[in-house]
């Protein structure tokens, strides 16, 4: 005898499947959501669910998000999550890669720098500038501050580098 409806557990997983979905669009923003083009209820049910602080409340407001979900094709939301995270990944590389940049410049001084703007393809006047400030400055906190700005430059550089390649 073929069964040919699926199982209430299965029903069951299918729906947990679909609230925890729906759970990770919580993490987003709202610009994010905006750009994801969402249901209108589900948009709504998402937005009042993140500003919830009742643990009770959020718990049942979850549980309308998978409902609503039920309604809704979930690959496209896969996909933007998916997008989302690659973005956030690239971010996060790109923060680790400027802070040992920074802590390479300031360590081998000229030599790192040159390094660098050989890795990047193109030179950039304010990161040495800075780097000659930070060899004459003796106090910790002018050295803090200007490692602060050799950082952002570099992030800001290693940013444009990534943006540049992936179009």
């Amino acid at each position: 005898m073929a069964n040919s409806k699926p199982s209430k557990s299965a029903k069951k997983r299918v729906f947990l499947e679909l609230q925890a979905l729906g759970e990770q669009l919580l993490r987003l923003t709202e610009e994010q959501l905006r750009n994801m083009d969402l249901d209108e209820n589900l948009f709504d049910a998402v937005i009042a669910a993140a500003q919830m602080k009742s643990h009770g409340a959020l718990r049942r407001q979850c549980q309308l998000i998978g409902k609503l979900m039920r309604n809704v094709d979930p690959e496209p939301i896969h996909r933007a999550l998916d997008a989302f995270q690659h973005q956030e990944k690239t971010a996060q590389d790109i923060f680790r890669r400027a802070e040992e940049w920074r802590d390479r410049i300031v360590q081998c001084g000229h030599p790192g720098l040159h390094e660098f703007f050989d890795m990047t393809g193109r030179e950039n006047g304010d990161l040495s500038v800075l780097l000659n400030e930070y060899a004459s400055t003796r106090a910790d906190s002018g050295r803090r501050t200007l490692q602060r700005k050799i950082f952002r430059l570099v992030h800001a550089e290693l940013t444009t580098m990534v943006q540049n390649c992936a179009v």
